[in-house]
């Protein structure tokens, strides 16, 4: 089938296990597509249903489907004798000849191993869903009638995209490449700095395809874990994504600054955590994290101005934040399924609650409190705080630390 034989807008199924693979997923189709009408789905009952009542123009199916695999949903599909035949696209981690031979007689389009090839997926669709040289534009939708500011952020909160991103992916990927391939270490040391690829990363890592063992908790521990191939396709899939960089100048501003926070916050974190012989890695995430919320929503007050909505000044967007922020950063941790552990330490950034604390969430409001200062403000008070006391660790030991 080519674009020619397609309709003016595709519709297209996306049957993927895994909450992130399926969205990035998603994400390629959008960017060729942006007109595309998606349904999405997680296992392989849901896949066979959708596939049996609407007329795809394509479906993307992963093999390693629970309850009905991929090659039986493909199998069922072939049965029906679709003249043309629909196109298929069969996903696997399985690389091996035998499984590639079975495969094959019920003619899928394309047979992709995991981690897949993102250029070579973003081709094939292209090829696909598109005419040679044609381009799809597709205008953000606009706001409906009536629609207030804390109205939309309140019904933003439970589907925002996360942070935008604080780094530039493309730069970072170049500085990451030896003749060997990526290097999982410099690749690290690139993106460690950035909240929103850490934090989903550690979510994709800990969902259910990827879980063995420990919760990740830490950006290295998660880049391991995935492995160099799935872990640039999720970053790459996220800089697809609309308003990953921020354009307005205003947002962009309060966007580095809080991003600043948690830079503070993060290298406070690991130097008092060394300096106790605690988990530095883990306390250092946990100060990049902190401000995720804040993060999250100045990415949506742009969305706002982008679908029509005005933001008419500087202490709209404080009020926002003020009212806002804390409650997107706890619905992005808990709709990622961010470690519980790594969740507590981000809460000691705020408030030590009662009972006993552990020494690392001690560290961590310890952190938060030393990146809140001012260049004017001395930190002979914060030696003889609680959380001081608690930690054993003076004046001397304070100042070393703020040099």
């Amino acid at each position: 089938m080519t674009a020619v034989d397609l309709p003016a807008v595709p519709r297209v199924l996306i049957a993927e296990a895994d909450p992130w693979s399926r969205d990035l997923l998603k994400q390629v189709l959008l960017n060729v597509r942006c007109d595309a009408r998606l349904d999405l789905c997680a296992d392989g009952q849901e896949a066979m249903s959708l596939l049996r009542d609407v007329p795809y123009d394509l479906a993307i199916v992963d093999w390693e489907l629970p309850g009905i695999d991929g090659l039986s949903v493909l199998r069922s599909v072939r049965q029906r004798k679709r003249n043309p035949p629909l196109p298929f696209i069969l996903m696997s981690s399985r690389n091996d000849s035998a499984s590639v031979r079975e495969a094959l007689p019920l003619a899928p389009l394309a047979y992709l191993t995991k981690p897949l090839n993102m250029e070579s997926l973003t081709q094939r669709l292209q090829d696909l869903l598109l005419d040679a040289g044609e381009e799809v534009f597709c205008e953000v939708p606009a706001l409906a009638a009536g629609m207030t500011l804390s109205v939309f952020l309140e019904r933003r909160r439970e589907q925002a995209d996360g942070a935008p991103l604080m780094t530039d992916v493309q730069v970072a990927v170049k500085r990451s490449l030896n003749p060997n391939g990526l290097d999982l270490k410099v690749l690290e040391e690139e993106f460690r700095k950035d909240p929103q690829i850490t934090a989903v990363l550690i979510a994709a890592a800990n969902s259910a395809a990827q879980h063995h063992g420990a919760p990740v908790q830490t950006l290295a521990q998660a880049l391991h874990r995935l492995g160099t191939g799935q872990s640039m396709n999720l970053i790459l899939g996220l800089s697809l994504k609309r308003s990953a960089k921020l354009s307005d100048p205003c947002l962009a501003d309060y966007a580095e600054r809080y991003w600043g926070l948690s830079l503070h916050t993060a290298e406070y974190a690991r130097t008092l955590a060394r300096l106790l012989d605690l988990d530095q890695e883990r306390c250092y995430c946990a100060g990049m994290l902190h401000r995720l919320g804040d993060l999250a929503l100045l990415r949506c007050l742009q969305e706002w101005k982008q679908a029509g909505g005005e933001l008419d000044d500087l202490e709209e967007v404080g009020e926002a934040l003020a009212e806002f922020g804390a409650g997107y950063g706890s619905a992005l941790r808990t709709r990622w399924r961010l470690p519980l552990e790594l969740r507590e330490l981000i809460a000691a950034v705020y408030q030590l609650g009662g009972g006993v604390y552990s020494r690392e969430a001690l560290v961590m409001n310890m952190a938060a409190q030393m990146a809140r200062l001012t260049e004017h403000e001395g930190i002979e008070e914060l030696a003889k705080s609680r959380t001081a006391r608690l930690l054993k660790i003076g004046l001397p030991e304070l100042l070393r630390m703020r040099k």
